[in-house]
């Protein structure tokens, strides 16, 4: 899965220079990459991030600069993080989450912004759709209703006479929030989801 994920990720660097006519011969791109929390925390995802653009031949500190900011747990960080991206003129913004998604589109309208592990990036504002994004924000979903779903379904397999199910969620976050709606419309209509 983070194999996948970081080739997603090196393809949008490849081709967001080309899409916006800034590949120039011998050029060093400049990346800048946000995480909500810490570089520790990060590590299996930036390690195949770093692989995938090695294997397109964009390697850090030869021919790719990358601007690493981790908030280390504080969303209220994300928004000066993005901006301090943008002032350092990187080509294109990754952003792990919705929080820094979010951050990075508040700061910028012109830089590509390839947004990771976000359930639903139409509902949440970030693309007009998963077909036609518009905008600079474009990149992976991960979508809720049919990974819960299919959580349900495994669930329920796992413990069949199971009548509860607790979810655990970070009230703080608004973007969980709608997370919350989608897996308590699930829960109602389990019976009905599975059979």
């Amino acid at each position: 899965m983070t194999r996948l994920v970081g080739l997603v990720l090196a393809l949008l660097f490849v081709a967001a220079p080309v899409a916006a006519g800034a590949q120039q011969a011998g050029k060093a791109h400049r990346i800048g990459y946000v995480w909500p929390g810490d570089r520790a925390s990060s590590a299996p995802l930036t390690e195949a991030f770093l692989e995938g653009l090695r294997e397109h031949g964009h390697v850090e500190g030869r021919n790719l600069t990358i601007e690493w900011r981790f908030a280390d747990g504080k969303a209220d960080r994300l928004p000066e993080l993005a901006a301090e991206l943008i002032r350092l003129k990187v080509d294109l913004i990754v952003a792990v989450s919705p929080e820094p998604v979010q951050a990075a589109r508040d700061a910028t309208t012109t830089v590509s912004i390839g947004m990771v592990a976000v359930a639903d990036p139409v509902t949440y504002g970030f693309v007009t759709s998963l077909a036609r994004p518009g905008g600079n924000v474009t990149g992976m979903a991960f979508l809720l209703p049919e990974i819960s779903t299919k959580r349900l379904e495994l669930l329920r397999e796992t413990v069949p006479d199971l009548s509860r199910v607790a979810v655990l969620w970070n009230a703080a976050n608004r973007f969980r929030a709608l997370d919350l709606k989608v897996l308590q419309a699930l829960l109602l209509r389990a019976d009905q989801l599975i059979e």
